[in-house]
């Protein structure tokens, strides 16, 4: 079984395999025709759950032919220009070999005597985007696993600096479209059920600063303490931008932490049309970023960055056989000192190699193509008098839904619009997401392909429109 483990005597067995191994993908990328094949939860759990674990085929061909079958067909597939749900990029080349080598290599960027490089590496990142969101000088941050994992730790920072000892008394406010992962911060957190003050949003899916300004003044006048707000630079479902500089004023005149998601809106950070959308940013005091999401780089590559770096002894523990105290005197630089986590991948990598092959240019031009393409995707749904589309985009998402000329049941529409979407997505030709606005279903794209175009998009528009008219047709013969 030696002969399995990655070494000096196996490297050409490592090249081999690995090389059969991206043949696989590189054809699947090549031929794949549609976003999913369509494949059901019934079809394929009996292939998989018929697999004996403890039977190994002991072939990587095997393997691999036993992989087609169970996941490589069957994978629903990021990169074709009609995937058009969720907050999942289309990846570049460049972080994909930074994935090779660093999963290769398999350094844990917890301590510096397991990576040495790397270390510098991830931080030589943190203080160039730290730099870009325009944070000052005495900004830091550390690689996470993702935004949910950031904006848990930022605010932890936020409710350690709040400086009390009522956990009760702290008050979180975000907007009513703001992220889950701040209630759910704030339970992990240990903060009281009504810890999270959701503030409304207008049409534009921003947050209403007058009414987040009366929430700060009623928290105040009924003594509670109001430990952070999270402005959104990107939502979830409708990619709006909270206004970041009144947000600012208001957190500076109550003293309260400012915290920005910008896990989806972190591409503008490199945008050569659109940067603008997120002035105010650098006023914040904790900012999560997903590069997973709009830097175009495989799942996982996040970052929680802080403007005062002392900050960061709040998620700091030392244990004698990793990270001693001695070793911050001897100026040995261990991440661990920063992170919530402890063994973690070097990530960082794949950023490192997309700025060194492409430039943040190269990265701002492929979100702005996403975003001008959104702008043209509303232009055709504004038109079209079949679909009623919810806000104009901020970024790259789109919520809309079906709206037929003969029927008027509220009811009705959403189970026309729900049955289009699954219909949809069990013919494998495209994929959407789903959302409520206003207790009505609505559709989503989120655009993130540079390779999708309004012509794709128009297509799917009118499969969507095919699917939601056979299903209301079924309904009337039913009725009938």
């Amino acid at each position: 079984m030696r002969s399995h483990l990655l070494n000096d005597l196996t490297a050409e067995q490592y090249r081999r395999s690995v090389t059969e191994g991206v043949e696989r993908v590189a054809a699947k990328l090549a031929t794949t025709e549609r976003p999913f094949t369509g494949v059901t939860v019934d079809a394929l759990s009996p292939l998989i759950d018929g697999i004996d674990l403890d039977r190994p085929l002991h072939d990587t061909t095997a393997v691999l032919d036993e992989l087609e079958d169970v996941y490589l067909r069957d994978a629903v597939y990021f990169h074709h220009p009609r995937y058009l749900a969720h907050l999942n990029c289309p990846v570049v080349i460049p972080a994909v070999l930074g994935e090779a080598v660093l999963t290769a290599v398999n350094s844990s960027l917890d301590t510096w005597d397991q990576s040495a490089g790397g270390t510098l590496i991830e931080r030589k990142l943190i203080d160039w985007t730290t730099a870009r969101i325009g944070l000052g000088e005495a900004a830091d941050g550390v690689f996470t696993s993702g935004g949910t994992q950031s904006n848990l730790q930022a605010l932890l920072l936020a409710r350690e600096e709040s400086k009390t000892d009522s956990l009760a008394k702290l008050r979180i406010f975000a907007s009513e479209v703001s992220h889950f992962s701040v209630k759910k911060s704030a339970k992990l957190l240990g903060l009281g059920q009504d810890a999270v003050v959701s503030v409304p949003v207008g049409a534009d899916k921003r947050m209403q600063t007058v009414a987040l300004a009366r929430e700060l003044e009623r928290c105040t006048k009924d003594g509670l303490v109001p430990m952070a707000v999270v402005a959104t630079a990107g939502t979830t479902d409708f990619g709006s931008v909270d206004p970041l500089p009144e947000i600012a004023e208001l957190c500076e005149q109550y003293g309260v932490w400012m915290h920005v998601d910008a896990a989806y809106g972190c591409g503008l950070l490199a945008s050569l049309k659109h940067r603008a959308r997120i002035a105010g940013i650098e006023r914040a005091d904790s900012v999560t970023v997903d590069y997973h999401k709009s830097f175009f780089q495989p799942v996982s590559s996040s970052a929680v960055l802080v403007r005062d770096a002392a900050t960061l002894r709040h998620a700091t523990y030392h244990a004698e056989y990793l990270n001693p105290r001695r070793m911050v005197e001897e100026r040995i630089p261990n991440q661990v000192d920063k992170s919530l986590q402890t063994t973690r991948r070097f990530d960082a990598l794949k950023l490192w190699m997309t700025l060194r092959t492409m430039g943040a240019d190269g990265i701002g031009q492929l979100f702005d193509e996403v975003c001008d393409l959104a702008a043209e995707g509303w232009r055709l749904l504004a038109a079209d008098p079949r679909f009623d589309v919810v806000v104009q985009p901020s970024l790259s998402t789109l919520v809309f839904r079906y709206i037929p000329a003969a029927i008027t049941d509220p009811a009705e529409i959403d189970r026309a619009n729900l049955y289009a979407r699954k219909a949809l997505f069990a013919s494998g030709d495209a994929v959407v997401a789903g959302t409520k606005v206003g207790g009505r279903h609505y559709l989503k794209f989120t655009l993130l392909n540079p390779e999708t175009t309004t012509a794709d998009i128009a297509a799917v528009l009118a499969l969507i429109a095919g699917h939601a008219e056979q299903y209301l047709g079924e309904s009337l013969d039913r009725a009938s």
